[in-house]
């Protein structure tokens, strides 16, 4: 009986050929939408890509989240750009706008005249500092290629950050849904930790 449902599972090619464009559309669809835990699936990516015997496969992983998020924010940074530009605005300025609270913003705008480009590695690294960086950009009237410079290295920084955790979260158990499960609660907890930093500090 389980070496027949085992002859059922699908293959790592089939795994592959579903999941690396899954992968990649996810990401990038994440970075325009900032709802869907990209974090989380990137690790989770990452944890099967440990329990597989393809080589290369955790580079193809960390090499498509990578590029996904790269497209994913350019495109949105060029969306905003594009209401910044406009008399009446967008609907996508209006939502970062909406996304970013104006403490945030104002923290954001600081610190990018001062450092510009650390900042925008950093935005990607700390839970929902991406938007208001974003949006300090914008609003600075940033060009889209600047932009794209500073966010590549950015992008970079992310991916491998959370293929890390997945490479942990694989490492430390031997069932694939196992690791998972220890991914996605590590990318929550990486991602809780300084929203309850900044709620005690003000507390």
């Amino acid at each position: 009986m389980i070496h027949d449902l085992v002859g059922q599972l699908p293959t790592e090619s089939t795994q592959q050929a579903v999941g690396y464009p899954a992968l990649f559309l996810l990401v990038a669809a994440g970075a325009l939408v900032p709802v869907v835990p990209t974090g989380a699936i990137v690790s989770s990516a990452a944890v099967v890509a440990v329990h597989q015997t393809t080589p290369f496969a955790l580079l193809v992983v960390f090499l498509l989240a990578a590029s996904a998020a790269f497209v994913g924010d350019v495109t949105l940074y060029w969306l905003g750009r594009r209401g910044v530009r406009s008399k009446n605005g967008s609907r996508w300025l209006e939502r970062l706008r909406r996304r970013a609270s104006p403490e945030h913003l104002e923290q954001a705008q600081a610190k990018l005249r001062e450092h510009r480009v650390p900042v925008l590695v950093l935005s990607r690294l700390v839970p929902a500092g991406r938007i208001p960086v974003m949006l300090a950009c914008l609003l600075a009237e940033m060009p889209l290629r600047r932009f794209a410079r500073g966010n590549l290295p950015a992008c970079v920084a992310w991916a491998l950050t959370y293929q890390l955790i997945g490479i942990l979260g694989g490492s430390l158990f031997a069932r694939p849904w196992q690791g998972v499960l220890a991914a996605v609660v590590l990318t929550v907890l990486v991602g809780a930790v300084p929203s309850v930093w900044r709620r005690w500090r003000h507390a």
